[in-house]
């Protein structure tokens, strides 16, 4: 996959991820926006992850954007890269509430700032972009056993997605099976992405049953076309057919030497992994 130069200074609101249809490149927004990338195992959830990250690495490297990831399957998915993350929580207990926490607070706390002095975050190393990465968010909750943390990681996930987006706090989340859950959530995510799914069903749940209409076949790709997605975008009618680069684990490892990102937090919260949280 093509890697940008540390020296460039990508577009937040146009990063380049792959290849549409009709041979333009992919370019998909990240600031002001949530993710929602929705497949099979095998489907290519992670190239479509990883492409991002690559597209926005000079600004992660540059201290503009925070990764924060969280990783409910122990780190299987996404420790590779964790020299990338200022955030790493790869448990479903403290860690991740811990992390979620700290994403809440600096929300409210930009609110606060911002409220009545502009309409939308402008990203600096002051005040950089946070992107929540979460992996596997529909069964994010089931694996917690403890009612409180349960309830209150489902609050947090909420005020999330519904308040982030304004004050530069933006979520990346993916799931592989999607189910009547995700319908609550996919109206929170302004771009849905499905890849390879097992049944028609599900390209309905994930991207609308207007994109099924359209062509969004997701259940038709095949098992040898990894990173083949349909995208659907609100505001747009329109369904498009994409490929996102094809990414392998040495360009994990050359992703994360190259953006490794600086160790000043934001303000205090998340200058660094720990404990279970790396």
């Amino acid at each position: 996959m093509p890697l940008p130069l540390p020296v460039d200074e990508p577009d937040l609101v146009a990063v380049n991820i792959g290849v549409r249809e009709n041979g333009f490149p992919w370019l998909t927004r990240v600031a002001g926006r949530h993710l929602l990338v929705a497949g099979a195992t095998g489907s290519g959830k992670g190239g479509v992850t990883w492409s991002i990250l690559a597209a926005i690495g000079p600004a992660i490297h540059d201290g503009l954007v925070q990764v924060w990831v969280i990783d409910p399957k122990g780190g299987m998915e996404f420790g590779a890269g964790h020299d990338l993350f200022s955030r790493f929580a790869y448990d479903t207990g403290e860690a991740t509430l811990t992390l979620l926490r700290d994403a809440a607070a600096i929300l409210v706390d930009r609110a606060e700032r911002l409220r009545g002095v502009s309409r939308q975050h402008v990203p600096s190393t002051a005040d950089p972009l946070l992107l929540v990465v979460v992996d596997e968010i529909a069964s994010l909750t089931a694996y917690i056993t403890d009612r409180k943390i349960k309830a209150e990681v489902e609050q947090l996930l909420g005020l999330l997605l519904t308040q982030g987006r304004a004050v530069g706090v933006s979520v990346l989340a993916c799931v592989q099976d999607p189910s009547k859950d995700v319908l609550a959530l996919r109206q929170l995510f302004p771009t849905r992405i499905a890849l390879r799914l097992t049944e028609a069903t599900q390209a309905a749940m994930v991207l609308g049953q207007a994109a099924r209409d359209h062509g969004a076949l997701c259940e038709q790709i095949p098992d040898s076309l990894p990173g083949v997605a349909y995208v659907a975008e609100d505001g747009s009618a329109e369904v498009t057919r994409v490929r996102a680069f094809y990414v392998t684990d040495d360009d994990i490892t050359r992703i994360s030497t190259a953006y490794r990102p600086p160790v000043s937090g934001l303000g205090g919260l998340g200058g660094s992994c720990h404990g279970s949280d790396h």
